[in-house]
Parts: structure tokens; sequence; C-alpha cells
């Protein structure tokens, strides 16, 4: 036996005796349902992707997607069971923008955003857009702008909730205007719709999906929309940066994400069958009617993503001395 056979007989032992290396174990995988963690109750915009996702790349992968909602704790349950879940492509969490914000909110978090997880790829995005009273004298950004600096207290914003997107960009609004003003915390956007309509607030940052009702009755009224473009969702709102402030985009996103150290080859799978269900006509329908524009893109600017978000949320965290509740 010369050497070089001796070699090839180890090296093909070595194979045999690790049937978890990452080549054999992704050509085996899925060979059992996989597990999508949603981190919010049933019937919100999470969940309801999710199971679109969850149907289609059931399909594609030929084996079942049972999604699990873990909700609470603004997100963190959900992420840190995916973030102690075996590396195997079983688990995924379908993670939402709180994930983002958690470590500049919350010490002793016990994973770390950076580290724990292998990002997959975006999913969508749920576009944030300025709304007022119908009746309120201003009818665009600059005027909204200007009657904020007029007032001694400045602008009131309505927010679902102490460090939610909504709360955070109406910060960041504030500050890019280099107005003064108030984000007043209620429990869900349904309360905050009623002190809007009521006119006891000025405006709310919120999914165009709420607030069309309200539009066609006449109520409420758009002024522009935090997206880096204009959304399909709503075209005809210009966006906060046309209007003169280019640094103000904010919205909720989701995206996928595995357990670190979770084999290569299935990343670039799951990303590849991510990419194909937001290209699909019907998925993309469904996510339309939950008030989401798709995304997609690659595991690398997933990642990329989070870190920026990650960044630019601790400094408006910081500036407005924002805490967790």
């Amino acid at each position: 036996m010369t050497t070089l056979n001796r070699r090839h007989l180890l090296a093909a032992a070595a194979g045999l005796a690790l049937p978890w290396s990452a080549p054999a174990f992704a050509q085996a995988w899925p060979a059992r349902p996989i597990r999508m963690i949603s981190p919010y109750g049933a019937g919100g915009s999470n969940d309801i992707l999710t199971r679109v996702l969850g149907d289609f790349l059931g399909r594609r992968l030929g084996q079942g997607i049972v999604v699990e909602n873990k909700a609470g704790a603004g997100t963190r349950i959900a992420n840190d069971f995916v973030a102690k879940a075996p590396p195997d492509g079983y688990t995924l969490l379908h993670a939402a923008a709180p994930i983002a914000i958690g470590e500049a909110l919350y010490k002793d978090l016990p994973y770390d955003v950076h580290k724990s997880f292998a990002a997959i790829a975006s999913t969508a995005i749920a576009p944030l857009f300025l709304v007022v009273n119908a009746q309120a004298p201003y009818k665009t950004l600059a005027e909204f702008v200007k009657h904020a600096k007029a007032q001694p207290g400045g602008a009131t914003f309505g927010s679902p909730g102490a460090g939610s997107a909504p709360h955070l960009t109406a910060e960041l609004l504030l500050r890019a205007a280099g107005a003064k003003g108030v984000v007043v915390q209620y429990r869900g956007d349904a309360p905050a719709y009623t002190e809007l309509l009521a006119g006891r607030i000025d405006a709310t940052l919120t999914a165009i999906s709420t607030a069309v009702p309200h539009i066609q009755a006449g109520k409420l009224r758009v002024l522009g929309v935090a997206n880096e473009e204009r959304s399909p969702l709503y075209p005809d709102a210009p966006t906060l940066r046309e209007q003169g402030l280019p640094s103000v985009v904010g919205y909720g996103w989701y995206g996928m994400l595995a357990p670190a150290g979770t084999p290569a080859a299935v990343v670039e799978r799951l990303n590849a069958e991510i990419n194909a269900a937001v290209a699909d006509a019907d998925v993309r329908r469904k996510a339309e009617a939950a008030g989401l524009q798709l995304r997609g893109g690659s595991a690398a600017e997933f990642s990329a993503f989070i870190g920026s978000e990650t960044r630019k949320w601790a400094q408006i965290i910081k500036a407005a001395n924002i805490t967790a509740e």
C-alpha cells in the first residue's frame, strides 16, 4: 500500500467517524421537521409572516416547519431560547427589531446579539408612517416641524411602548429636526390612536395598515414615511429624507437567525430559499396585507444591518436617556 493510499483510507475513516462534519451533515439536512420560533404571540405581523415563510420553506425543503410562539420580555425569551439551541439547523429564530437594542437597554443579557447567532437573511420591514390628525394645521413635514418648534413643550408623539421602533424613530426625528418634544408611552397602538384622533397628541409613527381606515374616513393625514425610499405599501407618502431629514430612517424589521455555529452550507441553503420566498408573488401578497414590505439579501448583508442598527439606536437610547420598562 502506498503512502498516498494510506492517507486516502485514513481520511475516509475519519469522515465515517465524524458523521456531523459540515458537508455530510448539509447533504442530509433537513432530515426531520424544523422549528421556527416567533418572538411574539399568534396573530401579529411577525407570526403571520413566520407562518407564510414556514409554509413556503416546508414545501421547498421537503420537511414540516413547526412555528412556535415564545412571546414576552421584548423578544428576549425567544432570542435566548434560540441562542441556546443546538446549532444543527433545526431551530430558527424569526427575529425582530428589538433584538438590536437589547444590549443598550438591558444589563446582563444571557446572549450576545453579535456572537450567539448566525445571520441567515432579512425577511421584511414594517415601514413607519408619520401620521397626524386631519384637522391639524400642518400639512407637510416642514409645517409640522415649525409647529413643534413654536410650542413651549414641542411636539407630542404617541408610542406603543418604550424602546419600540416608533418610540426610537420619534426620538430620532425630534433630534434631527432640532425640535423639542415628548414621546408618550401607551400599551399598544390602540390607545395612541384614541389620543391622536381626539387631538390630544400631535402625531404617531405607525404601520399604514392600521392607519388606512382612519385616512379613508378623513380623520388622519400622512406626512411621510421613515424609509430609505418610498414604500410600495403607500407610494404617495414622501420619505422624511426627501423632505429634508436625511438621517431619519427607522422601521420595524424581521429576519431569520440560527444559533451560532450552524453549518455554513445550511445557512447558505436557507438564505437561498428565503430569497426565493420573498420573490414569490403569493408570499408578497400575504406580507403586504399584514403591512410588511419584503426584503431579502445575503447573510453578510443582514449581519451588517444588525450591527448598524445596534450602533444607531444605542446612540439614540443614550441621548434620550431611555430606560427599560
